[in-house]
């Protein structure tokens, strides 16, 4: 059974920082890409960002490019995403997901299983 687990939300300012974390068991971690998707309060889940399994390539919504970083660590199962910059407009619920199939660098949001995504962190930007 997959399991994730998001940590790191928290409230911040405008142009402040944030580093999330997810960690995740239950299935080999080393061989799926990962996702991070966000709702806003009153919107629609939006995806984020992927990162391939092994890490060597990574994908970004347009309207976090250059602000949001992901990475991971297979060797504790974990993913992050650094989030610099942030605006009132990254408020949201935040989860990390697992890619559906293994060996694929990323997946898109209409992929994403609903069991293979954490229970979220909260990030709140005030302005």
């Amino acid at each position: 059974q997959v399991q994730l687990v998001e940590s790191g939300g928290g409230l911040a300012p405008s142009g402040g920082s944030l580093r999330l974390s997810c960690r995740g068991w239950g299935f080999n971690f080393g061989l799926f890409a990962m996702a991070w998707v966000r709702q806003g309060p009153g919107k629609e889940l939006d995806w984020v960002s992927s990162i391939a399994a092994s890490g060597s390539s990574t994908d970004y919504l347009d309207s976090v490019k250059g602000r949001f970083t992901v990475s991971r660590n297979n060797a504790i199962r974990e993913i992050y995403l650094q989030m610099n910059d942030l605006k009132p407009e990254d408020t949201a619920m935040y989860y990390c997901a697992k890619c559906p199939k293994p060996y694929t660098a990323s997946c898109a949001l209409p992929n994403l299983l609903p069991e293979d995504r954490g229970q979220g962190t909260q990030v709140t930007i005030s302005s």
